[in-house]
């Protein structure tokens, strides 16, 4: 007789909170392990036609860390759409101005490119400093 893993539906989804200290650490890995959890890979449920993932809060997004020349020579770009439209923002200035953007900005490239991203991307709640309005998600039960 023939057992089929059980399909997984919306019902099914459980959603949790995490807690992510992004103190001294890579942006790219930083990225790779916030998107996993977006992404709900981590999972046993997991399709990927459905937005499995959990929300995930992300403090201290201005003291993540580049390697190599990347703080000196690393360039975000963005277009206005008209001729001449090309603006270049450079890590430092990001990083003075808009320290979450950094860490939205790498997260969003490592989502899958399709109608959930978007979706995804309203779960993750970025901070410069270690102050955020979630503390009563995190506090634990006993």
């Amino acid at each position: 007789m023939l057992r089929l893993t059980p399909a997984t539906k919306i019902t099914d989804i459980k959603r949790n909170w995490h807690l992510v200290d992004a103190k001294g650490r890579v942006s790219g890995r930083l990225a790779t392990e916030v998107a996993r959890f977006l992404m709900g890979k981590n999972k046993t449920y997991f399709v990927r036609n459905l937005d499995c993932g959990d929300y995930v809060v992300v403090i201290n997004a201005q003291e993540v860390k580049f390697t190599g020349k990347k703080e000196k020579q690393k360039v975000y770009y963005r277009h206005s759409g008209y001729p001449g439209g090309l603006r270049t923002i450079p890590v430092e200035r990001m990083r003075k101005e808009h320290p979450e953007r950094i860490i939205e900005h790498a997260v969003r490239g490592m989502l899958p490119q399709n109608k959930l991203r978007d979706r995804m991307l309203m779960r993750l709640k970025v901070f410069a400093g270690e102050k955020h309005p979630y503390q009563d998600k995190f506090k634990v039960k006993t």
